[in-house]
């Protein structure tokens, strides 16, 4: 039996992961013994042959943006001519248009915009649930959350915490963590803060009795030591939500990708698909403590996302329709869904709905027959 052997035969065994050993699976090339290790794991979890998306819109409220991330061709600098923040009505259109289309989710996200007072944000909140009560919010980064602090007139983080999700939000997206160690951070994004600034707002908000999700982009030129460090600080703070009875169930779920260089100033390789498949399985063994792992299908395309659901993924994430689909929401919408369908069927897996927290809505037969279910999936 190898090193690596041994280490997975430890993980099928309950033993944690330590440092060591997840760099040792990262510097490791027996992908699928990986990968059939995390499967295994999965499966204890999520024994029914289910995976599971949900449907959803990503808001991009702004586009103005004062960090300058290297690796973002979405973001504008503050005064650019390009710069914009969507009117309130036009975001309750986009919501609407969701709701329409059986949409439960709402990621709105945008740029860390300097110009925005903290009250812009509350009251954009109650406006949406006021009228779209049922409609759950799984929005603003971390980097977001650290700028409404920085113009809210000296409130501490937890009280910017406290205040939004009074105000609506529900539930904090993981977008921003790329890797959670400072070396690479401050290469690759040197305004957008430390790890431990991303991982205080995260750990806020389950004290505060959100949820929340986990992610991480490989690809960046980080070490392996570093990729391990992440996940162990994801697993950390887990424990700390777990263990010390936040009223919270912490992270939800843990959604790695890779980093797509195209039209931004960082020039690197794309990671490879393997590379993507083996960091989805790695962070399905070493983090012990999280029930969820979602696919990057839309990221990685359809036959790697196929392979996801063997490596350790349970989910298909949200159906994302974009922010320019308008008249035809429906219809785009629609597409979206059969091709999750069609994507998780092949996979051989029955395809459900779900919500933001995991619940199932429902499940698609094999005849495409949608059957209302009352469980919730165990987590």
């Amino acid at each position: 039996m190898n090193a690596v052997d041994r280490i997975l035969h430890r993980a099928l065994q309950g033993e944690r992961m330590m440092q060591d050993d997840i760099i040792a699976l990262f510097e490791s090339d027996e992908i699928e013994k990986i990968g059939n290790t995390a499967n295994q794991l999965m499966l204890r979890r999520h024994p029914e042959p289910i995976t599971t998306f949900v449907v959803g819109r990503n808001v991009n409220y702004t586009n103005i943006c004062d960090v300058y991330c290297r690796f973002c061709a979405f973001y504008r600098a503050p005064g650019s001519k390009e710069g914009y923040v969507l009117p309130d009505e036009a975001i309750l259109q986009k919501i609407q248009e969701t709701v329409d289309v059986g949409g439960t989710e709402i990621l709105m996200q945008g740029g860390t915009n300097p110009d925005l007072p903290f009250t812009y944000y509350l009251d954009l909140l109650r406006k949406i649930k006021a009228r779209f009560p049922d409609i759950t919010m799984h929005s603003f980064s971390p980097a977001e959350i650290r700028k409404m602090q920085d113009v809210s007139n000296g409130l501490s983080l937890e009280e910017v915490v406290r205040q939004l999700h009074e105000a609506g939000l529900d539930s904090l997206p993981g977008g921003g963590a790329e890797i959670l160690d400072d070396r690479t951070r401050k290469k690759i994004s040197r305004l957008k803060g430390s790890w431990r600034d991303w991982m205080d707002v995260m750990t806020t908000a389950h004290q505060v009795g959100m949820t929340t999700t986990g992610t991480m982009v490989i690809g960046f030129g980080e070490s392996m030591e570093e990729r391990a460090l992440h996940l162990l600080r994801i697993r950390d703070a887990q424990d700390e939500c777990l263990n010390n009875g936040y009223p919270s169930r912490g992270f939800l779920a843990f959604i790695p990708w890779t980093f797509q260089p195209d039209n931004t100033n960082m020039k690197r390789e794309k990671a490879t698909p393997e590379e993507y498949l083996k960091t989805l399985a790695i962070s399905r063994i070493a983090l012990d403590n999280i029930d969820n792992f979602q696919s990057s299908w839309v990221t990685m395309g359809p036959e790697i996302g196929k392979l996801s659901l063997s490596y350790g993924a349970n989910d298909f994430g949200s159906t994302m329709m974009e922010e320019n689909v308008v008249s035809a929401a429906g219809t785009t919408h629609k597409v979206n869904i059969e091709l999750c369908l069609q994507i998780i069927r092949e996979a051989g897996k029955i395809p459900a709905k779900r919500n933001t927290q995991y619940q199932i809505l429902k499940v698609y037969d094999d005849q495409n027959e949608k059957i209302e279910h009352d469980f919730v999936m165990q987590n």
